[in-house]
């Protein structure tokens, strides 16, 4: 291992497939949500990017929906799956309830008290506190796989604030491009990110 060396090193960055949620609530980090069939189809595909990769680090949020996603990954590369609670989907105030559409939960008064930020926000963890755990976790990853590449497989919003990170842009946002089951990629050469691309092998399932 050579932390901050000179060698040049890939973190993808691999956001979960589809999951099975039938009533279409916010789950978070409520255990029990697995993929659906088609989040595990998007999974066998995305791991087929990474076939001929030199990959030599894989781990996962502990959640079940990116566990599975790993899966195939730890399959086609042959790395043993490691779990890393620092990439875990972010904490939510409204986790459970249901928050998009007419019948949406958040229109009762009693949680308007968790809307008056959405700059930090105000209804869960702060962009900040996520993006210093990925960050945290994407260079453990980075001095791991020192020379070769890295997998971690995580949830949209903290994947987000890396991409923003790398990008100069504020944390804060209106919009989010990260895919089901893409895959952010992130190159080092040494300590300083140089490159980093955006691809999305799932997308026609």
């Amino acid at each position: 291992m050579n932390p901050g060396g000179a060698a040049r090193t890939t973190v993808h960055l691999v956001r979960h497939g589809e999951v099975f949620n039938p009533q279409r609530i916010l789950y978070g980090r409520m255990p029990g949500y697995h993929l659906s069939s088609r989040g595990q189809s998007m999974a066998r595909v995305t791991s087929q990017f990474f076939e001929g990769r030199d990959v030599t680090y894989l781990a996962a949020s502990p959640l079940e929906r990116a566990q599975e996603t790993a899966y195939p990954i730890a399959e086609v590369t042959g790395c043993e799956l490691q779990t890393c609670d620092d990439i875990i989907e972010a904490g939510n105030t409204f986790e459970g309830l249901r928050t998009k559409g007419l019948r949406t939960q958040l229109a009762n008064p009693i949680r308007w008290r968790h809307m008056t930020n959405p700059l930090k926000p105000s209804w869960g963890e702060s962009y900040d506190e996520i993006l210093e755990r990925m960050w945290g976790a994407l260079i453990d990853a980075r001095d791991i796989a020192d020379g070769h590449e890295a997998v971690l497989v995580s949830h949209q919003l903290p994947i987000v604030m890396v991409q923003r990170q790398v990008q100069g842009k504020p944390l804060a946002h209106m919009s989010r491009k990260c895919d089901l089951a893409s895959v952010t990629s992130l190159v080092f050469e040494g300590g300083r990110v140089v490159d980093w691309a955006y691809n999305t092998p799932a997308q026609e399932i």
